[in-house]
């Protein structure tokens, strides 16, 4: 038998929790000394205890707890109802990490507004290319829509490459390029340049990106970071009395295991 402060201990619950339970009927203890009132449980009931709070921390009232719990609803239903209920959680957090990812781009981008440096900014001319690439739909410029979009496009790109008649450019680099579309979502372009391609590109597509003066910023970091890069960018466009002229461009010059190495060259092409 336990004293209420062991099994309190045991049951990783306060001794105030089993009082109250105790209180209501819900884990009432085996045993209580009708001259001190102390109350002592016995090493069973910890599976109702384990019950009771796995119950209530999947949302139910205590007395919807006390009904499961005296209907007897077995271990394998309880462990069906838990994996229910973490996957939700799961995704809740999910969620809240990528309102979390949003809040801390905004705020860097509005850090960024008055150290943004002409410097910082070149403009080129990149020729004409062909590329082989792949293309998907974003529900808009959205971090949580462009972001699940292009990772798994740029992995389905290299997985489909090493198995076409294609000969990439070696100087080239993997690309994205984006086109807003009238309905607000946006086209996605995942692409390689190469230098020759076969009769089987392995369903990948074959064409041409035109080449354009561009105004062209370095990003160095995660791509989720890159807001803030990219409203620079624009804002030193607009400053330099040009228009923009196309499709934004993304060319990863550096990319590994880490995010945070990345060294991607974002390209405005500028009229």
């Amino acid at each position: 038998m336990f004293n209420i402060g062991d099994f309190a201990r045991h049951g990783r619950v306060s001794v105030r929790m089993l009082r109250h339970y105790d209180a209501i009927g819900l884990l009432q203890p085996a045993e209580v000394d009708p001259f001190s009132g102390y109350r002592r449980y016995d090493g069973a009931q910890l599976a109702r205890l384990n019950r009771l709070v796995a119950l209530k921390d999947l949302g139910f009232t205590l007395d919807q707890v006390g009904v499961l719990l005296d209907d007897a609803v077995t271990g394998e239903q309880l462990r069906g109802m838990l994996a229910l209920r973490l996957a939700e959680l799961e995704e809740s957090v999910a969620a809240d990490q990528a309102r979390l990812r949003q809040v801390e781009a905004r705020l860097r981008a509005i850090e960024s507004e008055s150290t943004m440096s002409d410097t910082n900014v070149l403009i080129k001319s990149v020729p004409s290319a062909d590329y082989v690439e792949l293309r998907a739909t974003a529900a808009s410029f959205s971090p949580d829509d462009i972001g699940p979009v292009v990772q798994p496009l740029c992995a389905e790109l290299g997985e489909l490459l090493a198995h076409a008649e294609a000969t990439p450019d070696p100087d080239g680099r993997l690309t994205c390029w984006y086109d807003q579309q009238p309905d607000g979502s946006v086209a996605v372009h995942a692409g390689v340049p190469v230098i020759a391609t076969g009769a089987d590109t392995n369903g990948l597509t074959v064409t041409t990106l035109p080449g354009a003066e561009v105004a062209v910023l370095t990003h160095r970091g995660p791509m989720d970071q890159v807001m803030a890069s990219w409203q620079g960018l624009l804002t030193w466009v607009e400053n330099a009395g040009r228009r923009t002229g196309g499709p934004s461009r993304e060319v990863y010059l550096e990319t590994s295991s880490d995010p945070k190495t990345w060294v991607t060259e974002l390209q405005e092409p500028i009229g």
